[in-house]
């Protein structure tokens, strides 16, 4: 009987366990495993401009428990993805840099641009392409012709100026020109020109994210004016930003406090 008793007064004191709540954002991701997206999200945490993180600062910018993040990072140390120093914090380890190493050797970023810019020119009947900044020029990367019998021809790798046409107009938009016409395309999303480098040629575009959502370039469709006016561009412009939105997140991942606003926004 006295067993029982103290059997019974122990399970009493017993710590109750605390059960930790996954956060929305793995409960949306469909067949996840919460372990490893939290510990994906730890791993991204860690910033361009962050050396080192201590375990107070880690809880902060997660919103996880210490003792959740602790686990995680021990785990994450024995396959060398993160290390922790002499004085406690915590750094990105070898595991990490060969892991983005490898995907750098093995990525061919026109193996995810030239089919956008098949479906872009399918979608709109119209030439795709994409262009990035060379100093203060712009090149055109790769290019779609439209299936339209009279079309606009741009050569590939031809140097551009960037403030004539709207690829070169949302570079500088997104690389931080100031001006009003600047800050409208920010806020847009999107720009359209028409006979502003070419007499009779009209364009409309988007921009472009990479690696840690830095500016890559800008996507766009080209036509003749009088195929594309003012309304049907901007009708176009929808499709563009998609378009663009979509090779973004292929290129740049998941959304990160980098990402840019105009990802995913759409200002009619």
């Amino acid at each position: 009987m006295t067993t029982e008793k103290n059997a019974g007064a122990a399970r009493r004191r017993r710590p109750t366990e605390v059960v930790e709540v996954p956060r929305e954002a793995d409960l949306e991701t469909t067949g996840g495993v919460t372990a490893v997206t939290r510990a994906l999200q730890l791993l991204d945490t860690f910033g361009m401009q962050d050396e080192r993180l201590s375990l107070a600062e880690l809880t902060r910018r997660t919103g996880m428990h210490k003792t959740t993040i602790l686990r995680l990072l021990r785990t994450l140390a024995l396959a060398g993805y993160v290390v922790q120093r002499d004085d406690g914090e915590w750094r990105l380890g070898p595991a990490a840099g060969w892991l983005g190493a490898r995907y750098q050797a093995s990525f061919d970023a026109n193996n995810v641009v030239e089919p956008m810019l098949l479906a872009l020119s399918q979608a709109t009947g119209e030439s795709a392409a994409f262009y990035v900044r060379e100093g203060n020029s712009r090149t055109c990367l790769a290019r779609v012709e439209g299936p339209q019998p009279i079309r606009h021809h741009a050569r590939m790798g031809a140097m551009l100026p960037l403030e004539l046409g709207s690829p070169g107009r949302v570079i500088l938009a997104f690389s931080g020109e100031q001006g009003t016409l600047y800050e409208d395309i920010r806020k847009k999303g999107y720009h359209f020109s028409i006979g502003e480098r070419e007499k009779n040629v009209a364009t409309v575009s988007a921009p472009v994210f990479g690696l840690r959502w830095a500016l890559l370039g800008s996507v766009c469709i080209s036509g003749p004016a009088d195929r594309l006016p003012k309304a049907k561009l901007i009708g176009h412009a929808k499709t563009i930003m998609k378009a663009a939105n979509e090779l973004s997140y292929a290129l740049a991942g998941r959304p990160t406090a980098q990402t840019p606003a105009v990802v995913s926004t759409w200002h009619p």
